[in-house]
Order: structure tokens, then sequence, then C-alpha cells
């Protein structure tokens, strides 16, 4: 029997097997149906996510990384810190290279039309000393609690109409007061916009629409991030579509939902490298790790300063923070800010335990 013979035959034999199995399958409840085409389904999907992953973090792979971190000034101060001295030891001390600052509309501008700028002059220009770029959040919602951060004269529960008009003319004070600043490399406007965590009443797609289009007007020259509102899957595929997308990642957290206990997100390292890909693929628009996680989560929103070390423990510590930064290695993703430096630093001066401190050392100067 030739060659060619012997594989007709054998791809006959192949057929009649694969229909014989079919009819069996097709004879089978309507439950084995359901349950074999589901999980077919979560293995193409799951393949596809992976083989997009993969894809990532090869086409990233010997791209330098840029490490950061979140400071506010504000958040320093709640626990009993001096924001100026804070600041200054996580430039001289981590020789962090990239901050992501914060421009309250609460701070900036006290009262209608009169704004200050002196600390974020001064936080600026400690940037631009030590050689530092910085990512600088602009708009209502903004990093830490309560999200967003209106001046006490402007009632955001009321038409937007009524203080739209006043708080684009704040954005405007700002960009126009550091768009020309050396140290400045990009805005993030309106952090994770769509997230109902917080104290906001206003999430309106239009209106972060017309901010980012005032913001590309004021300045064309620098990039403008708007950030994902979750670790789930998710995609920016329609307006307002910024210059570069940024993902948060929490990994331990405290679960309301429905039993009170911590929880752990189960998501691998490539489920971000996923998202990242997945997110250049569909749009062309890079993707940075705004937020990483690096502070305790305690337990029903009581304050860090209120918890005990040992509570603390269970969600963040130097090891912790050693498995984070490895994990945020993994994904791929070159440019990663880490959100919880004024808690470094409280840790280590006002608990007298540094070393989380020390491993921030290790990671920065790698």
């Amino acid at each position: 029997m030739t060659l060619v013979k012997k594989i007709l035959k054998n791809l006959a034999n192949l057929l009649r097997w694969g229909g014989g199995v079919y009819l069996r399958y097709w004879r089978a409840g309507w439950w084995q149906k359901t349950i074999t085409i589901f999980s077919i389904v979560i293995a193409l999907c799951t393949g596809t996510m992976y083989g997009i992953a993969v894809w990532y973090q090869h086409e990233q792979a010997g791209k330098p990384t840029t490490l950061g971190v979140t400071f506010v000034a504000d958040y320093a101060s709640s626990y009993g810190l001096s924001p100026h001295q804070t600041l200054t030891a996580i430039l001289d001390q981590l020789h962090v290279k990239h901050l992501r600052l914060v421009s309250y509309w609460s701070d900036i501008e006290p009262s209608p039309g009169q704004y200050n700028f002196s600390e974020l002059d001064w936080e600026m220009g400690q940037a631009g000393a030590h050689n530092a770029k910085v990512s600088l959040s602009i708009g209502l919602r903004q990093p830490r609690w309560p999200e967003c951060h209106a001046p006490s004269w402007a009632n955001t529960a009321a038409p937007e109409s009524t203080w739209e008009p006043e708080l684009n003319a704040y954005i405007t004070a700002v960009v126009n007061r550091y768009k020309n600043n050396p140290a400045l490399q990009s805005y993030q406007l309106e952090n994770e916009f769509f997230n109902t965590f917080g104290e906001c009443n206003n999430y309106d797609r239009n209106r972060l629409n017309s901010e980012l289009a005032l913001v590309k007007k004021l300045d064309p020259n620098h990039p403008v991030i708007i950030t994902r509102s979750d670790n789930y899957a998710g995609f920016s595929l329609r307006k307002p579509l910024p210059d570069i997308i940024g993902i948060s990642v929490y990994r331990h957290v405290w679960n309301t939902l429905l039993v009170q206990r911590y929880f752990t997100y189960p998501f691998p390292s490539w489920y971000y490298a996923f998202l990242a890909g997945a997110q250049q693929l569909l749009t062309g628009k890079p993707s940075v790790i705004h937020e990483l996680q690096a502070e305790p989560w305690p337990p029903n929103g009581q304050p860090i300063s209120q918890t005990s070390l040992a509570v603390q423990n269970q969600t963040f510590d130097a090891a912790t923070f050693k498995s984070t930064a490895k994990f945020a290695q993994q994904t791929g993703i070159k440019n990663v800010d880490y959100w919880g430096a004024e808690y470094w630093y409280y840790r280590m001066v006002k608990l007298h335990d540094s070393s989380v401190w020390n491993e921030a050392k290790q990671i920065f100067n790698n």
C-alpha cells in the first residue's frame, strides 16, 4: 500500500471516529451539551487572552522600565508627617525619578478665582531639582479619598451648568501654569472617572470628553492619561480616547459584598499583560500601571493610622512589597507608579519599622 493510500485510510478512520463522537455528543442531554460548549468557549477565550499577553510581554521585552510613586501632600499630613520632609526623603533616599502629583481643586482654588499654587509649585520644583518627571493629575476627581475634591463653594451635586465653567477655569489655570515646566511629562485627567467609589455626584461622559478637548487645546505637547476604573476586563474603545491608558492594580482588599473578610484578586500577572496588549492592538494606545497597591487596606474603611501594625501586615508588609514588585515586572508593563509612598515613610518614622522603606530602596535602586 502506497504512502498516499495509508494517509487516506487513516484520515477516513479519523473522520469515522470523529463522527461517532459527534453523534454520541449530540444524543447527550442538554446540560452535557451546555457544559461542553461553555468549556470550549472558556478554553478558547483563555487561550486567546494568554496568547495576547505573551505577545505583549515579548513586544515589551528590552524596553526601559520607569518606576514612580504617587505623592499627595494632604495624605502625608494625615499621618502627622511634614509633606516636604516626606517628598524630600522619597526623592533623596529612594531616588524616585517619576512622580504622580495632584492638583486638588479644593487646595488650588479655596475661594472663587483665588488660586494658591504654592505647594504644587514647590513639588514641581523639587521634581525638577532631582531630575524627576511628573504626571500631573487634573480635574475634579483625583487620587485619594473623597476622590472628588471640589472646593466648599462649588456644589457638584447641583446641575452641571452651575459649576462646570468654574471647573474648566480651574483646569485652564493649572494647565497654563505648568505646561512649560520642564519636569512635566503628562497629565492624568479625572482619576478613574467612572468608578463609583468615593463621594462623587457626576459621571457625565460628555464632560470628560469636553475636558479632554480643553486640555489638548491648551497644551497639545503633553500626552493625557485616562485611567480605567477597576481590575476587571474592559477597554477604552470610544470617546474620550486619551493618549495613554492607565491601569490600577489592587491585589489584597477588604471585601464587603458578601462576607466581611480579606479578598485577594485571582488575576495572574499575565492578565494585566493581556489588558495592555489587547488595548494596544485594538486602539494603538499604550498602557501604564498608574496605581499599584503598595500600602495596607484596613477593614471597613478604617484609617491606616488607626490600625494596628499586625492588621496592616495582613495586606502589606516588606515581603508583600517584594512580591508585588515582581508581579508588576511580570506583567511586561514598563511604566509603573506605586501607591503608598507616604505610608512607607510613616511606617519608618512613626511606627519605627523601616522594613518597608528599606524594601523600597531595593526596588527603586536596582
